[in-house]
């Protein structure tokens, strides 16, 4: 036998000792519970999948066991018909989006947020009156949630009321309604404009954003 492979025996064998006490300190720090949740958690696909048909078969018992009440409320109130395709995950969130419809909103079906075996949160595209679907952005803006703007707005939109945080000590914004295809606020020093679009048969979505100074 070599040196060197005799040389390199030596360095796997080293560590591998080194490895193993950082494994079991690990696992050590781990609780059974937490050890036993992470091995039996499904992917999100499948558990937002379940839902999903669960939804599709108005059976709201089998949606509960993998939903909480909040999100399974929400999908059960979808005004639309169901999405006809699965968009994927990334991460923990799934989406269902529409091909065959077109519905207001950039979301184009729903979004399920997933952690561990249970759906938390559903956004969906929404049908809204113009003065619901600007009112509805400007509180996804003061919440920080864009995912909640992107149920009535599209991604250009979203983008520009974000581009600056909303500040709770900031001017105050006064709604002063629609006016065709506008919904204007106002606050000290302007106005902001969202340009909204769609019918009420369809609802509305806000399109894009201006902004006007005094």
């Amino acid at each position: 036998m070599s040196r060197r492979w005799l040389t390199g025996v030596a360095a796997a064998m080293a560590a591998a000792t080194m490895t193993l006490p950082a494994v079991a300190a690990q696992a050590a720090t781990m609780t059974l519970p937490a050890v036993a949740a992470r091995a039996a958690a499904p992917k999100p696909a499948t558990t937002a999948k379940r839902l999903f048909e669960a939804w599709s078969r108005a059976d709201r018992t089998a949606a509960a066991s993998v939903a909480v009440p909040g999100a399974v409320n929400t999908l059960f109130a979808y005004p639309f018909r169901a999405p006809d395709r699965f968009a994927g995950c990334s991460g923990g969130a799934c989406r269902f989006v529409h091909t065959s419809v077109r519905v207001p909103g950039e979301l184009n079906g729903l979004l399920m947020i997933v952690s561990g075996a249970k759906v938390t949160k559903v956004y969906t595209s929404r049908h809204l009156s113009a003065a619901a679907a600007a009112k509805h952005l400007l509180n996804a803006w003061h919440r920080g949630d864009r995912n909640q703007g992107l149920e009535v707005a599209g991604a250009a939109a979203v983008k520009t009321i974000f581009r600056v945080k909303w500040d709770p000590r900031g001017v105050p914004y006064t709604f002063q309604g629609c006016d065709k295809s506008v919904c204007s606020w106002s606050y000290e020093g302007g106005a902001m404009l969202m340009h909204v679009r769609g019918s009420k048969a369809r609802g509305y979505e806000v399109r894009s954003i201006s902004y006007l100074a005094d």
